[in-house]
């Protein structure tokens, strides 16, 4: 999508002169908002910046456990962003440099991989495509495996690996109960699946230290494993912060209801990288769920106010929380508009497929 300029032809900055549109990061909400720019922004130049192709980040779990993910080669620049001079309005990469009118910075989150000594240096993750396949051709040949956290990462991790390697002994390590936020019902058919599947929980643990052979507990006693896999958390890249953008205490773009960054109104935020008020008076969390959203709606909003016409908030709402456990099973939690769970909730093979149609979807919605 590099110099790709939309056909139907806007009002730019400037008589004559294209209003330069920079998006950063082509995961959900990058890609999509630069595939939606391209069809409804006129007579702009838009530019897609990336160090990778669009791949669907929610099947890390499946490539680690030896699954193919499907990959869409980046129609922009390859490039990894060095730095931002909001002065200038100009984005330094490592090959070059763009200027622009409006950014949109959609460079996601990754692994939480300092949080606690020695992860870095002795634990896998799932975050990315290359750390799930590191973690795919370390398995043969390990027995145990201990994966730390309890959130949807780490629950996905651990029954994918111990489905698709019976011969594995998994164990899922949390300092809060698996499932917490979920409704009773989900996280009784969760805890089912663990059962089923032979997956140990080690819960209210509290991790001090990762090594070479398995991990410290805050009470002393020593989880010993072949392998560690880190799903405990993510956070997003310093650039933000840095370059001089108002952050939140997790380095997250603070923005308006419009995804403006409250410091710098030309930059809109997305994704992971941003924190956007939701019906709850909380920040988003980071999801699929809400990065695809975020990206169709900054293409729209930016016609709309290139255009002359007034900008509309964004109406972020939460309806489901999608589980996979393995291939066929899974859990669907049912929300409200805030993101707390209520009664309903899918289960079994139902779950599984309602959620692989939506996985699809999402990526189909992404690159259209």
């Amino acid at each position: 999508m590099t110099g790709v300029t939309s056909r139907n032809g806007w009002l730019s900055s400037q008589v004559g002169v294209k209003h330069r549109v920079v998006i950063l990061g082509a995961g959900y909400a990058g890609f999509g908002a630069a595939r939606r720019a391209a069809r409804v922004l006129r007579d702009a130049d838009i530019q897609l910046v990336s160090r990778a192709g669009f791949i669907e980040r929610v099947r890390m779990h499946q490539l680690a456990a030896g699954q193919e993910v499907g990959y869409r080669p980046l129609p922009g620049r390859m490039a990894t962003v060095t730095g931002i001079d909001l002065a200038s309005r100009i984005v330094h990469l490592d090959d070059g440099e763009l200027p622009y009118d409006t950014l949109v910075y959609a460079l996601g989150s990754s692994a939480d991989l300092e949080s606690v000594p020695g992860v870095r240096e002795h634990a896998f993750a799932v975050a990315t495509p290359d750390q799930a396949l590191r973690l795919r051709d370390n398995l043969p040949g390990a027995d145990t495996v201990a994966v730390v956290g309890g959130g949807l990462t780490g629950i996905e991790t651990a029954t994918e690996l111990a489905e698709a390697h019976p011969g594995l002994r998994v164990s899922l390590v949390s300092d809060s109960p698996v499932g917490g936020w979920l409704s009773v019902r989900a996280q009784k058919h969760v805890r089912k699946a663990f059962a089923r599947l032979g997956v140990s929980l080690w819960e209210w643990q509290r991790i001090t230290k990762v090594g070479s052979a398995g991990v410290l507990l805050a009470d002393g006693r020593e989880l010993s494993a072949d392998m560690v896999v880190w799903a405990a958390g993510f956070r997003v890249p310093p650039l933000a912060a840095s370059s001089g953008l108002a952050v939140d205490s997790r380095g997250r773009i603070v923005v308006d209801s419009h995804l403006r960054s409250v410091s710098h109104p030309e930059v809109r935020a997305i994704g992971d990288a941003a924190a956007a008020p939701t019906p709850g008076g909380t920040e988003t969390r980071m999801s699929c769920q809400t990065a695809l959203p975020m990206g169709r709606y900054v293409a729209a909003d930016l016609a709309r106010t290139l255009a002359g016409r007034p900008s509309k908030p964004i109406r972020i709402r939460y309806v489901w929380q999608n589980i996979s456990l393995g291939r066929h099973d899974g859990v669907t939690q049912f929300t409200r508009a805030d993101d707390t769970p209520v009664n309903a909730v899918l289960t079994g093979r139902l779950s599984a497929w309602f959620k692989e149609f939506i996985t699809r979807s999402a990526a189909w919605q992404t690159s259209r």
